[in-house]
C-alpha cells in the first residue's frame, strides 16, 4: 500500500469521523462536500472530534491535536480528487445521488485512484459501472464512533482487482481499524446484516403501536445486557440516515409492507426530523444528549 492522500466525499457524521481518524493516523485528507454550508458544518464536527480524541486517546495527544492540520476542505470534486490515492464515499444513501456522484468522480479522478463506498445498505456492484473503473472499486464500511468501534469491513464485488482489495485492507489497518475481509457481496455487510433487522423490528414495534421507544430499549438492554437499545443506536446513526433507509424500503416493497415502512418514515420525519431532532449529533433524538436517559441507573430499575 502506498496511500498518502485520501479524499472523503460527504462530511456528515460518519464522513467526518472517517476523515478525522484518517488524519489522526497521519494521512493527508481532503473533505469534499457540495456547498459551503456543508463545509462549515464539517469544520464544526471536526473541531468537536478533536476534543473527543483528546479526551479518549490519553497517550496520543499530539496526534489528536495535530490531525486538523492535515485536513483541508473543498466544494470542487475535481480539486478534491486531483491528488487522491483513495476516495471514500460517504454521501446520502440514495441510489440516484450515488450514481451521479460516481459518474462525475470517474471523469475527474486520476487513473490510479481507488474508489471505496461506505454505503451501509447498497452493494458495490450497483455502482461499479458508473465509476468507469470497476476493478478499482469496492466497499469500505465503518461503524459509527470509529475511534471506539474500529471495524473496517472491506467488501469486494466480482470485478474488483484482488490487489486493490489487499491495498484497502492494509489501509484499514493503517488507520487503526480491524480489517475484516468480506469475500462475497452481502447487503449490509456483517455488521448491518445483524444490526438492521434489530432496528427494523424496533421501528415496527414502535410504528404499529406495540410499545414506545423507551420500553423497547429497556427490554433489549435488560434481557441482553447491551449498553443501549435500538433507539439509542438509531440516535447514534442519525435520524436522517434512518429515514433515508426506511424510505428506500417503502419504495421497494409491495403493500401492505410498503405502507408500514412509509408510515414509519413519515413518523420519523414529522415527530423528529421536522422538529430538528436529528439524533445525538443535534443534541436530541429519541433521547436528549449529552446525558441520555438510558445511561441513568433508574432507567433499568423496576
Amino acid at each position: 500500500m502506498d496511500f498518502k492522500n485520501i479524499t472523503v466525499a460527504g462530511s456528515g457524521v460518519l464522513g467526518s469521523q472517517i476523515a478525522f481518524q484518517t488524519a489522526f493516523k497521519g494521512f493527508n485528507v481532503t473533505i469534499y462536500d457540495i456547498n459551503e454550508a456543508a463545509i462549515e458544518k464539517a469544520k464544526e464536527r471536526i473541531a468537536n472530534l478533536e476534543n473527543t480524541y483528546v479526551d479518549y486517546f490519553k497517550e496520543e495527544q499530539e496526534a489528536a491535536r495535530s490531525a486538523q492540520s492535515r485536513i483541508q476542505y473543498s466544494t470542487s470534486l475535481k480539486e478534491s480528487a486531483v491528488n487522491a490515492d483513495l476516495v471514500i464515499e460517504a454521501i446520502p444513501e440514495l441510489k440516484e445521488i450515488k450514481e451521479k456522484f460516481y459518474t462525475e468522480l470517474g471523469n475527474v479522478a486520476p487513473a490510479h485512484t481507488i474508489f471505496a463506498t461506505n454505503s451501509s445498505t447498497m452493494l458495490p456492484s450497483q455502482f461499479a459501472e458508473f465509476t468507469g473503473r470497476p476493478e478499482k472499486f469496492l466497499a469500505l464500511h465503518f461503524a459509527n464512533r470509529i475511534w471506539m468501534n474500529n471495524t473496517g469491513e472491506v467488501m469486494e464485488h466480482p470485478g474488483t482487482d484482488k490487489e486493490v482489495v489487499e491495498q484497502v485492507l492494509q489501509f484499514a489497518s493503517a488507520i487503526g481499524m480491524v480489517p475484516l475481509h468480506i469475500k462475497k457481496e452481502q447487503p449490509g455487510y456483517i455488521l448491518n446484516s445483524l444490526l438492521v433487522p434489530l432496528l427494523d423490528a424496533a421501528q415496527h414495534l414502535w410504528g404499529t403501536g406495540v410499545a414506545d421507544p423507551y420500553t423497547i430499549d429497556k427490554t433489549w438492554m435488560i434481557a441482553t445486557g447491551a449498553p443501549m437499545g435500538p433507539f439509542g443506536i438509531i440516535d447514534v446513526v442519525g435520524l436522517q440516515t434512518v429515514y433515508n433507509i426506511v424510505s428506500t424500503k417503502a419504495d421497494k416493497h409491495p403493500t401492505p409492507e410498503q405502507n408500514e415502512f412509509r408510515d414509519i418514515a413519515n413518523l420519523v420525519k414529522s415527530e423528529y426530523i421536522d422538529k430538528g431532532k436529528m439524533g445525538m449529533q443535534s443534541g436530541e433524538g429519541f433521547y436528549k444528549y449529552p446525558n441520555p436517559a438510558y445511561n441513568e441507573k433508574e432507567f433499568l430499575q423496576p
